[in-house]
């Protein structure tokens, strides 16, 4: 997956080379993340371990293993979706702001 996020979203059930999910982008901004969640454990850990090999190799947007969450699921997970909203981003639209790091509601303890 290219998409740092794609690791996550499940494969679309008739084109395996494409998974379904949409983003909701205002004005360039995107607003909300959305897409149905990949629940097989052992594809997970095949992405899981090739993002890790991405963040080794110095990719800050890749993502760690994740034993915990791999755990989790090998345990039984049931068919799910979902979609994020970021409030950061519609305020960074509503306000015209250049940067999300002027409209972080909590600047202190976030590192961006």
């Amino acid at each position: 997956m290219q998409n740092h996020l794609g690791h996550l979203a499940r494969a679309n059930d008739e084109n395996k080379s494409i998974t379904d999910r949409f983003q909701l982008v205002v004005n360039g901004a995107e607003i909300i993340n959305a897409y149905s969640e990949l629940v097989d454990p052992i594809e997970q850990r095949k992405r899981l371990e090739t993002q890790a090999k991405l963040k080794g190799n110095g990719d800050l947007e890749a993502m760690e293993m994740d034993e915990d969450y791999l755990t989790a699921m090998e345990y039984g997970m049931p068919p799910i979706l979902g979609w994020g909203f970021g409030i950061e981003r519609l305020l960074m639209v509503l306000t015209n702001c250049e940067t999300i790091k002027d409209c972080t509601i909590f600047p202190l303890t976030k590192k961006l």
